[in-house]
């Protein structure tokens, strides 16, 4: 097997391959030109997203070429693999401006030269095809039969499933083709849920150039608790720091569970499979892996400097272990507020403050959580304490010198409020 599908499989990207042993003899003769799709259907992606574009990384990295597809053009349909419903229609205006956003995204990830990296649209073919030349050159090579067989279908049969959609698979099979014919690619690779459309295309190419082509799935990251990866509490765990801050998406990362600590190093950093298992080894601290994880992704998708100030406002907040030279504490990198003094002095209501710090959603989130004991305030700057009662007034003897207080919503989530 090719030494880069090894690497896969050790670093937990692998799940199938349409036929992995004609790949890796492909593989041995030279480059191969592979592609990841990406639909447009929001502004940002979020990090469930990425798992493909670091695979995407490594095998570009092993001297493969690698393209982009942004999905302008099935955007506009909606992909139903993985959905209860059907999407909702966007304009096309919307779709370009997302379809740019997501591009600057991949680029400040990957890094786009135009010779083993680059990106395509969809859109360039897909917008201006004939419907009828459509059916006749592909449709015909679509049994309706197989077709429901794939589970996206046949889940998606139990709710409801659009002609519209219906379509789908045989608009990501022509994108397999339309690639295949324009730059010679002969892999393409995605989630475990695009399976069925992945198979559907390398026979489409099959059928219709005689050519062998391949596809190959990762699966889809959960955490140990079952739940999807980079799910918040916020909602996804967004590239965009408009919708996810850098210190919440450090945050997430730092504070996984320890069962996934060693997972995720080795899926979403670039440390070596032996440095990731060291950090991880019997009587290693899981804080110092969980810091090295949290450090190292974020600084992948936000920038090193990016990194180092959500790593210097988490031990701000939680104090911890120093690596690469980076030391001490700095509040001034933890999320900020800046409430009215004069409502200290009076004798802030907790509940009004958990709210208006944008800790709570509402009053009635902001009671349960100090009920609950997840209500935390800091006195004078120093340790955190609950305050459970609903009806206690925070004055301004909680303030350190600065007129600044630190508050913490359950386990996770911190705002340091500025009183002036």
């Amino acid at each position: 097997m090719h030494s880069v599908i090894e690497n896969l499989k050790t670093r937990g990207f692998f799940q199938q391959c349409t036929d992995v042993e004609g790949l890796s003899k492909l593989m041995d003769e030279g480059p191969v030109t592979f592609y990841i799709g990406c639909d447009p259907t929001g502004p940002s992606l979020h990090i469930g997203h990425m798992v493909p574009f670091f695979a995407y990384r490594h095998l570009r990295e092993a001297g493969h070429k690698g393209i982009a597809l942004i999905g302008e053009g099935t955007a506009r349909i909606g992909d139903p693999s993985g959905k209860t419903e059907m999407r909702k229609m966007l304009n096309y205006e919307t779709l370009d401006a997302n379809g740019k956003s997501i591009a600057a995204q991949l680029d400040r990830f990957i890094g786009f030269d135009g010779k083993n990296a680059w990106t395509a649209n969809n859109k360039d073919w897909l917008a201006s095809l004939n419907y009828i030349d459509f059916l006749r050159e592909i449709g015909s090579h679509f049994s309706v039969n197989r077709m429901l067989t794939f589970e996206a279908y046949k889940k998606r049969l139990e709710t409801g499933l659009s002609f519209v959609e219906f379509n789908y698979q045989l608009l990501q099979s022509y994108d397999f083709l339309e690639l295949y014919r324009r730059y010679g690619n002969r892999l393409q690779i995605g989630g475990d849920d695009q399976w069925g459309n992945i198979v559907a295309g390398v026979d489409l190419i099959r059928r219709i150039e005689g050519a062998e082509v391949f596809g190959m799935t990762f699966p889809l990251v959960t955490t140990s608790s079952g739940e999807k990866m980079g799910k918040t509490e916020k909602g996804a765990l967004f590239l965009d720091p408009a919708m996810t801050s850098q210190y919440d998406f450090f945050q997430y990362w730092r504070n996984i569970q320890d069962s996934d600590i060693l997972r995720f190093l080795l899926m979403f950093t670039f440390l070596s499979a032996e440095e990731c298992r060291a950090l991880c080894a019997a009587g290693k601290n899981p804080n110092e892996a969980k810091e090295r994880l949290a450090w190292e992704v974020t600084a992948l998708i936000h920038g090193k400097e990016e990194a180092d100030k959500a790593l210097a406002g988490a031990r701000a907040a939680f104090g911890g272990v120093a690596f690469s030279g980076i030391e001490g504490a700095d509040k001034g990198a933890m999320p900020q507020k800046e409430l009215s003094l004069s409502k200290f002095n009076a004798g802030y209501n907790v509940v009004d403050l958990f709210v208006d710090a944008g800790l709570a959603s509402s009053k009635s989130e902001g009671r349960r959580l100090a009920e609950q004991g997840g209500a935390f305030v800091s006195a004078g700057g120093g340790e955190l304490s609950a305050v459970g009662d609903v009806t206690a007034l925070i004055g301004a003897e909680k303030l350190n010198k600065d007129g600044e207080i630190i508050l913490r919503a359950g386990k996770k989530r911190y705002m340091l409020v500025r009183a002036k």
